[in-house]
């Protein structure tokens, strides 16, 4: 791999940027959603479904606990998590990785000054693997970068950062997607709509990057008009030919699409005062199931507030729980595929 300077990384086009984090159809680190192509994602799920199968016995579950007992993985969560802290815990341990953890900064050097750069070069020569949360949007990718130069060349995953990117919340959102469509021609020419805070919901930002990787994927991108999605976004599916429709009224889709997709309003973000503004209408109620197809999945990255009515919950079209599950599965597959024992598992009988 060529030296070349921080500087120099940051000027390059994010195509090249997403070359650089791989060898040999290896990633050696996950940054970006843009990473994922199609023949990756094939393969990430066909690896997840085959965990899964293995997960159901306990000879199955030995032999994956043994594939990575000799590695250590730490878990750098300095941003509120649930779901994806316990899911890559939760991966780590179905591989048999030993895992640690910082969630909170102030429990590490940097209360005493030390910087992330720092606290990070420490965490990766007691790990093999860095799993990072964190709000500051583009640290990941300069980390990522610096990793690959410092001794041993140590992987690291993007489990949420800033309000940019949230790759593997992108990559369990699309899982669910696929085997929700498995018995209906898969995720091709399908229309979904996505729903709520499109332009700081990192989760919905990262998906739509990941459906240009199918034909005839049609969106429906529901938004206030002051949340709506970034002209960035909206670039790459122009620059993918994935058409989309921008509307701040998703009622009139209820009928049209195939899955709908429903974000909160991700406040967290806003400086000062809260917003007063009333979102209700960017929320899914019980009296909206009758609008919706038959078939129409409904899922949602969580956590959730207004958005979607818990007597939903019981419907069989509502697979969110689904969802928060598979992220297990597939967060598992893609540390798998990471670490090269993918084949071992796709071959194991």
């Amino acid at each position: 791999m060529s030296k070349i300077s921080l500087d120099e990384f940051l000027s390059m086009r994010i195509s090249q940027r997403c070359q650089y984090f791989s060898e040999n159809n290896r990633l050696l680190a996950l940054v970006y959603a843009q990473q994922f192509d199609r023949p990756l994602l094939s393969n990430l799920f066909s690896l997840a479904d085959a965990i899964r199968r293995l997960s159901d016995s306990r000879d199955g579950r030995l032999f994956l606990r043994a594939l990575l007992a000799d590695r250590r993985a730490m878990l750098y969560f300095t941003q509120p998590s649930t779901r994806t802290f316990l899911s890559f815990a939760a991966a780590c341990h179905i591989l048999g990785m030993n895992s640690s953890n910082v969630r909170d900064s102030t429990t590490s050097s940097e209360i005493k000054g030390e910087s992330r750069e720092d606290s990070l070069r420490i965490f990766s020569l007691y790990h093999d693997l860095i799993i990072m949360r964190q709000p500051e949007g583009g640290f990941c990718e300069q980390i990522a970068f610096q990793m690959l130069s410092w001794p041993g060349r140590k992987p690291i995953i993007n489990a949420g950062a800033g309000m940019d990117q949230h790759p593997t919340q992108a990559l369990l959102d699309l899982y669910t997607l696929q085997r929700c469509f498995a018995d209906s021609g898969g995720l091709d020419h399908k229309r979904i709509m996505l729903v709520g805070d499109l332009k700081r919901g990192r989760t919905a930002r990262s998906l739509a990057y990941l459906l240009t990787n199918y034909s005839g994927v049609e969106l429906i991108l529901a938004a206030p008009e002051n949340l709506a999605m970034g002209e960035d976004i909206k670039e790459h599916l122009r620059e993918n030919s994935t058409p989309f429709i921008e509307t701040d009224n998703m009622q009139p889709y209820l009928s049209k699409v195939d899955a709908i997709y429903l974000t909160r309003i991700q406040d967290e973000w806003d400086q000062g005062a809260k917003t007063s503004m009333d979102y209700s209408r960017f929320g899914l109620r019980a009296e909206h199931l009758k609008s919706l197809k038959a078939d129409c999945f409904i899922l949602h990255p969580l956590p959730r507030r207004q958005e979607i009515e818990t007597s939903i919950d019981a419907d069989r079209r509502a697979v969110y729980f689904d969802q928060a599950q598979n992220g297990m599965w597939v967060r598992a597959a893609l540390i798998a595929h990471m670490f090269a024992v993918d084949e071992k598992i796709i071959s194991h009988r």
